[in-house]
């Protein structure tokens, strides 16, 4: 069977579907870093857009701090002090957070970074991890002056297992440039997301990022087999197992997956990686109201079983976006929903069987009306961007107001219901598009520039409404800064006294990644 073309399966489906220590730094196309439409727009500080935001009683950069940080990375570029290099590490990549960090500190040995933190620790400077600096809830930049440790230079891969699909490698890695690595072995990485070109390791790991195919491999949590951090009093903690079974004692590795920098500096992981796959097929479909989409993924469940990777929705005004913004085009007509369904497995002649039959059936039921099918990179790849692109074509909008949440299927896509009608005009769009597959939900609203009467139709009532239904206020970004003080409409008030508890027995001083993840008030 040809790719990207029509399924010529039957009459009535052909009439309606259409057609080691290897240092692997490098760049990609797709790097979130590579929009420039708004690289004059000049970003508020953190501190004065909340004004009520104290500065908590940490010491200031001297002179003393930035010649004992020269002593320890002594080449040049390693230390940087000019406003001009600062710029990038103090500013979030949505531009709506900024912070006024007068150093940034590049390490490339966890060695060095244990020296940074124990001077830190000991002068109470405050410090803030930072990868990539693809988040998007303001988790990686300073709030105020804050000590940035970036991960950029420790890049190296350290060890790959071909037999058991082990890898070891330092967290600046760039998850694409692993993702290429790992492929000339016949294997693939656990995790895929929008920002691989330029997104690190070991700030996936930190945040627990989710991805296009967690419904495939799971989370983080499963496939990070061991890690190594450095404690905010500079000791390192050395977990870097590459075993697959080990049950003693804690499982201390987790402490540090999804708690953003304020427990620990993650400096490397060890990472469990499945073979790659031989054939992968993606399927891009047009459906009517969102009601089909659920039953649609309930019929892939059962009909592709095994070979289900990856199961995505977007909703027409995301695909406006994509073909306003970005000069897209769907490969299909205009429909209200689009799904988008990715399989992968180890024969391609079954698979695409297997997919043929699926949407013969859906079509037989009525829940598709019109769709393509691609099996060949290229436009596998098309077909993806129309997706994995939407974060960065809404930047073009002016200012995005972004949310990710968790949501029970059934009350999925009501959030952008509600939030259309809570808005009504005030907002330039309203879309929502994710991963119906693990129940993720990214809900975005654009204005040409920020607004405080917008923001305040959002929030709380975005929170309230996902707390209501059962759901979580953070899927897969993680809390950050700008959602911390929401942190109790999915956890309760015994579990934040223990992440409390927890912080202080880490970190005393609390100089790691502060005014993040935890409340500025605990109840």
């Amino acid at each position: 069977m040809g790719c990207h073309k029509k399924l010529l399966l039957s009459s009535k489906l052909a009439q309606v579907l259409r057609t080691k220590n290897v240092p692997i730094s490098k760049s990609f196309s797709n790097s979130r870093f590579l929009h420039t439409s708004r690289a004059n727009f000049t970003v508020e500080l953190t501190s004065v857009r909340y004004p009520d935001l104290k500065r908590g009683g940490y010491a200031t950069v001297t002179d003393r701090d930035i010649s004992d940080f020269e002593k320890l990375l002594p080449e040049n570029g390693r230390v940087l002090t000019d406003a001009s290099e600062l710029s990038g590490y103090n500013t979030d990549w949505l531009k709506t957070c900024r912070g006024n960090s007068q150093v940034v500190l590049r390490p490339k040995t966890t060695e060095e970074v244990s020296g940074i933190m124990k001077i830190c620790n000991e002068r109470k400077l405050a410090v803030v991890p930072q990868g990539g600096n693809t988040g998007l809830v303001g988790g990686s930049v300073p709030v105020f002056d804050e000590v940035v440790l970036s991960t950029q230079l420790m890049n190296n891969i350290i060890s790959l297992d071909e037999v058991s699909g082990t890898l070891t490698c330092q967290a600046g890695c760039v998850l694409g440039a692993i993702e290429e690595y790992v492929s000339d072995y016949n294997l693939t990485i656990p995790i895929d997301l929008g920002a691989k070109g330029s997104c690190h390791i070991g700030g996936n790991l930190a945040t627990n990022a989710g991805g296009l195919r967690l419904l495939r491999y799971g989370s983080l949590h499963g496939s990070v087999l061991g890690v190594e951090a450095v404690l905010a009093n500079g000791d390192i903690l050395d977990c870097l197992t590459s075993l697959r079974k080990d049950n003693t004692g804690y499982d201390l590795k987790q402490l540090f997956i999804g708690s953003e920098g304020t427990l620990g500096v993650i400096t490397a992981a060890s990472i469990i990686c499945p073979q790659k796959p031989h054939a992968v097929s993606v399927a891009f479909l047009g459906c009517e109201s969102f009601p089909n989409i659920l039953q649609i993924f309930k019929q892939s469940k059962n009909m592709l079983g095994e070979i289900l990777s990856a199961y995505e929705f977007i909703d027409f005004q995301s695909m406006s976006c994509a073909k306003e913004n970005l000069n897209l085009s769907s490969p299909i007509g205009d429909f209200p929903f689009y799904v988008l369904i990715e399989t992968s497995g180890s024969n391609g002649q079954h698979d695409e069987e297997k997919l043929n039959q699926f949407l013969e059936e859906m079509m037989s039921l009525g829940l598709v009306h019109d769709g393509t099918v691609a099996t060949e990179s290229i436009k596998i790849k098309n077909i993806w961007g129309l997706r994995e692109r939407l974060a960065e074509g809404l930047l073009h909008d002016g200012y995005c107001y972004k949310y990710d949440v968790s949501l029970p299927l059934p009350h999925f896509y009501g959030l952008v219901e509600a939030m259309r009608e809570r808005l009504g005009d005030s907002a330039k769009r309203v879309i929502g598009y994710g991963h119906v597959g693990d129940g993720n939900l990214h809900l975005n609203v654009t204005s040409k520039e920020y607004n405080q009467e917008i923001m305040d139709q959002i929030e709380p009532f975005v929170y309230d409404w996902v707390a209501e239904r059962r759901g979580s206020v953070s899927a897969e970004h993680g809390l950050g800064f700008k959602k911390r003080d929401f942190i109790y409409h999915s956890k309760s008030k015994s579990a934040v006294h223990l992440m409390q508890m927890m912080k202080n027995s880490l970190d005393p001083n609390g100089i790691l990644n502060p005014y993040k993840v935890l409340p500025s008030t605990l109840r």
